[in-house]
């Protein structure tokens, strides 16, 4: 081949002559894919398997200078770049179509300084491998739900994660970056350097450069915590949400539980209570007694167990390869006409793999400043989650088609929304939304870092307010 067809920034064709490409090769320790290399399909594959784009350049970047050399490249040839941490994104940003792909995924250098409880990861890391790290110390961040989860994409659009009841959010835990502005420059960005920039990408996404690296503080954590599920019939379902409605904004701060409506593997539909425990073993037992005490639960599996096997609970719930379709929002209240509505919808759900969630927002993230970070959303609220899953293509229509009824019919009651939730037809509306009061000051911070909008490949924050 002598030529490459790409996709500009703007959506328009362009073409890059062989020698160009390879004179970029050569300017790169990691490795260069391109369509019908062997790597190249792997090296696209993201966890949604609705997202089946191709890049016309993949970069495995094995160290900064990599990511130096890829934005630069993609700023001179007027590139679409996609950037890839762990590719978790339901909405499959870390890939895009006929552009470059920046991927992440080699870089998982990890650095834990036990005197001061803090951590310097880089980027490409999952939250398993960053948790095997800073357990061997018995120390551990707010880190996601599902372990093979990218620590980058988690971190900044947010960061959710079992500890954010007792040590707030990923991005509360933040202390410094490294990352590689539009213009191609590498940065630090922390309280003291370039402060502006810290606070924007604390919840802005990725919208202001690729991060190669992270510092975050660590806390102690385990090794033994407390975990597992309580199993409720679905018969049950109206009476188990009313009583956890009641039940977890009362909960301390070393409690998070979540509710699920889901389908066992057996097939039959449960209503669920997912804890997480992480103080002294024999005062979680009497906090968790309630639970264990309502209803007729058909099991209880809450035991003492590591942190990490709690990270990793949901694992088998959420593999790589099924097709994905979101809708998400925050609450304020949970009335009686919400919960009969989620329950009428689980209840004619159309895939058994589809879940709903539910998880009460409260304790150490409810207590920073809403003005603190990019991420401002902090009142004690209730997350709200449809998780469509499926494994074959042809079903998609009626999945989607479900998911939007389910959505369009609780809308009504919500304010807000994770933007790490956020899918890829969720419009700016959702955009603003989910930055609130602090959406102006995200898009002078963005006019400033990136004013060409060079990382829009994102849930982007454009140049005009």
């Amino acid at each position: 081949m002598n030529e490459l067809h790409t996709t500009t920034i703007t959506g328009t064709d362009t073409v890059l002559e062989t020698s160009v490409v390879e004179e970029f090769k050569g300017s790169l320790r990691g490795q260069l894919f391109r369509q019908g290399d062997n790597g190249y399909d792997e090296a696209r594959q993201v966890w949604n398997r609705m997202i089946d784009r191709k890049p016309a350049l993949i970069v495995r970047c094995a160290e900064v200078a990599d990511v130096i050399n890829a934005v630069n490249f993609a700023r001179t040839h007027n590139l679409l770049v996609a950037v890839r941490g762990g590719g978790h994104s339901v909405a499959g940003y870390a890939v895009c179509e006929d552009g470059l792909m920046i991927d992440l995924s080699p870089m998982k250098g990890v650095r834990v300084d036990v005197a001061t409880r803090t951590v310097r990861a880089e980027a490409g890391l999952t939250w398993a491998e960053f948790d095997r790290s800073t357990q061997v110390f018995g120390l551990a961040t707010t880190g996601g739900t599902v372990s093979h989860t990218g620590i980058a994409g988690l971190t900044l659009g947010g960061g959710f994660g079992w500890l954010m009841g007792k040590y707030g959010l990923t991005c509360d835990n933040l202390l410094s970056v490294d990352l590689v502005t539009a213009d191609g420059q590498f940065r630090t960005a922390n309280a003291t350097e370039n402060p502006e920039l810290f606070w924007a990408i604390r919840g802005g996404g990725g919208n202001f450069g690729v991060v190669t690296s992270f510092e975050f503080q660590l806390h102690p954590v385990g090794p033994t915590v407390l975990g597992g599920m309580i199993l409720y019939p679905i018969t049950q379902a109206r009476e188990v949400l009313h009583f956890y409605r009641d039940y977890a904004p009362n909960t301390p701060e070393d409690l998070t539980t979540f509710a699920a409506l889901m389908t066992q593997p057996d097939g039959n539909p449960v209503v669920a209570i997912l804890v997480g425990w992480f103080g002294p073993l024999s005062e979680g037992e009497q906090h968790i007694k309630p639970l264990r005490q309502f209803g007729k639960p058909l099991a209880d599996t809450v035991k003492p167990i590591s942190y990490c096997q709690l990270q990793s609970m949901l694992d088998d719930g959420a593999p790589f390869g099924w097709y994905r379709y979101w809708k998400s929002g925050y609450f304020k209240e949970l009335s009686n006409e919400f919960i009969d509505t989620v329950i009428d919808y689980a209840e004619k759900k159309t895939s058994p793999l589809t879940a709903i969630f539910l998880s009460h927002l409260h304790g150490a993230l409810t207590r920073v400043s809403p003005e603190a970070m990019a991420f401002g959303l902090r009142e004690s609220q209730w997350d709200f989650d449809i998780t469509a899953q499926w494994t074959e293509p042809t079903e998609a229509d009626q999945h989607i088609a479900w998911t939007r009824d389910c959505w369009q019919a609780v809308e009504p009651f919500s304010r807000g929304v994770y933007v790490n939730y956020l899918d890829s037809d969720d419009g700016m509306s959702r955009v603003r939304a989910a930055y609130g009061a602090n959406y102006n000051r995200l898009v002078a911070v963005k006019r400033k870092y990136d004013p060409s909008n060079f990382f829009r490949h994102n849930k982007n924050i454009p140049l005009t307010e």
